[in-house]
């Protein structure tokens, strides 16, 4: 096979780019396509915050003149490189059909890319940001995946593992059972904490309430994550196009913020109904039907998706989660949520994976990030 790379440099090349996984799976019964219209934007440097500290090209490979068989994106992010002292670039976006001519092109342009900006090495898959999508699914094929993770394909690995990639993190979600007496098992742990350290509830009635409170969420998050290798934390920007990206969807019923006597944020917690079933039947679109879809599967939904949860420092291991839950509770129950899928966490550090153990649980994804030394 005859293979050309183009760097992506008009509009017509970025919607091939961006369309490109939702053609090549099309027909797998497991695949959740991401919005088109919101991957543009993330791709767009006048829209995305990361653009003041990220610098990225994209590429696609074509095998004719117009039919696309590969994607990747190069992405170096200056914060963490000057925070960690590090040389490294990105490989995101990362796509392609299963022929090692196609990989090789398509990675061979990546490193070089990365090599010409003075990079020492290159790891992946990973996106612009600490919370955009990362790894490469190993695990879960069969399992349908949240709306804010990616699907690939399993032959994917072998081709990094034949081009000199080492696997360095796995990151993994949990499926959880919940039970009829989830009220039960959180009410009075969640009293007891409340009383003991002074805390209540956030007055979550609107959204204008909700986002007087972001920019103490995203202090909290930064707290929660410190130390984490790898984790920079977020800025104030970050934080809005968070607010931006969430807050349309978010149904307040599965808001929990956590305050002291201070009325200061101690702990957050933002879940969402799955719209992964709903994406599936807008195959990347948004139509006059679209809206209807979504709405239809925040409302009338089996699994809720955990989105973020954040515990300051000086209230971490305290059980300030339980009232985060009990909140959730309520709702849990009223809407009749069967299921709920985690956050995906690194596998060495998953400071929630305690609050699964009362439950019922299984690990059903999987994800991996590779490097390689340039």
């Amino acid at each position: 096979m005859k293979v050309t790379i183009k760097e992506v440099t008009n509009k017509l090349q970025l919607k091939q780019f961006v369309h490109f996984p939702n053609a090549l799976f099309k027909d797998n019964p497991y695949y959740v396509p991401k919005l088109e219209m919101l991957i543009r934007a993330e791709l767009n440097p006048k829209k995305n915050p990361a653009s003041a500290f990220c610098d990225c090209s994209l590429w696609l490979a074509y095998d004719g003149p117009t039919r696309v068989v590969g994607r990747i994106a190069g992405i170096i992010n200056r914060s963490d490189n000057e925070e960690n002292g590090e040389a490294c670039a990105r490989f995101g976006f990362a796509d392609f059909i299963d022929d090692e001519t196609v990989v090789d092109a398509l990675f061979d342009t990546a490193e070089e890319w990365a090599r010409k900006n003075g990079m020492q090495r290159i790891s992946g898959p990973q996106e612009f940001q600490d919370f955009d999508a990362i790894g490469l699914m190993v695990e879960g094929f069969d399992e349908i995946p949240t709306a804010y993770t990616n699907y690939h394909a399993p032959y994917y690995e072998k081709h990094l593992l034949r081009r000199g990639f080492e696997p360095v993190q796995d990151y993994v979600q949990y499926n959880v059972v919940l039970p009829d007496n989830i009220k039960e098992m959180y009410a009075h742990d969640a009293n007891v904490v409340a009383q003991r350290y002074h805390l209540h509830q956030a007055d979550i009635t609107s959204r204008k309430k909700m986002n007087a409170y972001f920019r103490q969420c995203a202090k909290v998050l930064n707290e929660t994550y410190d130390g984490v290798p790898g984790f920079n934390g977020i800025t104030q920007r970050q934080a809005q196009e968070l607010i931006r990206r969430f807050n349309p969807q978010l149904n307040l019923d599965f808001v929990s913020i956590v305050l002291n006597e201070k009325e200061e944020v101690v702990a957050f917690g933002f879940a969402m109904p799955s719209l992964s079933k709903a994406l599936r039947r807008m195959k990347g679109k948004m139509s006059p039907f679209s809206y209807q879809r979504i709405r239809h599967a925040l409302r009338h939904n089996d699994t809720l998706d955990l989105l973020m949860v954040g515990v300051a420092k000086e209230y971490q291991g305290k059980g300030v989660t339980d009232m985060l839950f009990d909140k959730f509770a309520d709702a849990i129950l009223r809407y009749e949520i069967k299921y709920l899928e985690t956050t995906l966490e690194r596998e060495d550090y998953d400071p929630f994976k305690p609050m699964w153990s009362r439950f019922v649980y299984r690990l059903n994804k999987r994800m991996r990030c590779y490097q390689k030394n340039l």
